[in-house]
């Protein structure tokens, strides 16, 4: 009998240590490529978002334009930090008027790509009666290469901005 019990434990079917430490391997290395995959769509993501919260500020600057005849001031749609004026959180308005209830801020993490992880939507109204938004996006989004721009009248590409903002 302890023939019978021997023959049938040879015969027993099963995994070795070896093959489940390979399959838990290439489960890992699977795993892996699937948390970079992800990363790296969230970041075109934040940068697509990047594009078309700058389009949409745009639009709601030129019907302020329109309905004013001139953009509005830094301090009527940004909030201060020192030197620059960031947009994200208020409102562009005129009167009763409202153009953009809301105006989007940059997405978290905002340090993408070549992006200072302090960067914001930055604001500018000039003295000849145009305005400039310095903006940075991680990676090439459409017809955009990444790093910082300027948004103005002209479009979003119209201006690579300088070493010390746009030009």
């Amino acid at each position: 009998m302890n023939n019978k019990n021997i023959m049938k434990k040879k015969n027993q079917s099963g995994f070795t240590l070896i093959e489940l430490l390979v399959v838990i391997a290439i489960i890992g290395l699977l795993a892996t490529m699937s948390v970079l995959a992800l990363s790296s769509a969230r970041e075109s993501a934040r940068d697509s978002r990047r594009l078309s919260d700058i389009r949409q500020i745009q639009t709601a600057l030129e019907m302020y334009y329109s309905h004013a005849g001139e953009y509005p001031a830094e301090d009527e749609v940004a909030s201060s930090t020192g030197e620059d004026y960031i947009l994200g959180g208020g409102s562009i308005a005129a009167g009763d008027t409202v153009f953009m209830g809301d105006i989007p801020s940059n997405p978290n993490p905002t340090d993408d790509g070549d992006c200072d992880p302090d960067t914001g939507y930055i604001y500018s109204q000039d003295h000849s009666g145009t305005y400039t938004i310095e903006y940075c996006i991680g990676s090439a989004s459409g017809d955009v290469s990444g790093g910082t721009h300027c948004a103005t009248p002209d479009g979003l590409t119209a201006g690579t901005a300088a070493a010390g903002g746009c030009e």
